[in-house]
């Protein structure tokens, strides 16, 4: 018998949430992917708050069971950079319209709970309903244990750079587009919609 005897929580990040957060992403960079922190590509980590919940069009969510943080999600609206990412894969994905996924992680002990796949569920709702975005982009490191058949089943892939090898040796990248799902039709043609009172698009800050 699993040791969960709670069910998991998957919701929009609060402040309370945030060292959690911050935890268990710092901990898959170092313990999973190898190569830790990196500025130019984990800024956002230092500043969750600033980088997720401050910010009207981007998003953090997480999955949480007894008060603990085991996955995060993110949304942003930034696209992919050139360099070190191939100039045309920038020029499709502009930031702005492009709605990026990124920070996809589980900790490893609650792993085959679906979680991962309820939080960007999640993630896909808030782009729909932002409204400003046109399409959803992210990119994996196919060299962690089930990354890539989690997002070919999910995604469709746009640019394997693996035999470019963009971000290095120890980095296998590969790029992907997520189906935008359609947005909810305007209150006054829509039939109405169940009490959602517990499930708010974005949680407010706590205190």
């Amino acid at each position: 018998m699993s040791r969960h005897q709670a069910p998991y929580q998957v919701r929009h990040a609060l402040s309370d949430d945030l060292p959690g957060a911050r935890s268990l992403i710092l901990d898959t960079l170092y313990r999973e992917f190898g190569y830790g922190y990196v500025p130019r590509w984990h800024a956002d980590v230092i500043d969750l708050a600033g980088a997720y919940l401050d910010h009207p069009r981007h998003a953090l969510v997480v999955a949480v069971l007894d008060g603990e943080v085991v996955g995060t999600t993110a949304v942003n609206s930034a696209g992919p950079a050139h360099p070190p990412h191939p100039r045309h894969l920038a020029e499709r994905y502009p930031s702005g319209p492009t709605a990026q996924l990124l920070r996809v992680y589980v900790r490893a002990e609650h792993r085959r709970h679906g979680l991962a796949r309820r939080m960007v569920q999640l993630a896909r709702a808030f782009v729909a309903e932002e409204g400003g975005y046109d399409r959803i982009y992210l990119h994996t490191n196919t060299d962690v244990p089930g990354a890539e058949p989690f997002w070919r089943a999910l995604a469709e892939e746009v640019f394997d750079a693996r035999p470019s090898g963009e971000h290095g040796p120890w980095v296998s990248t590969v790029h992907f587009e997520i189906p935008l799902p359609p947005r909810a039709a305007p209150a006054s043609s829509a039939p109405p919609r169940p009490c959602t009172a517990g499930w708010p698009r974005r949680a407010p800050r706590s205190a």
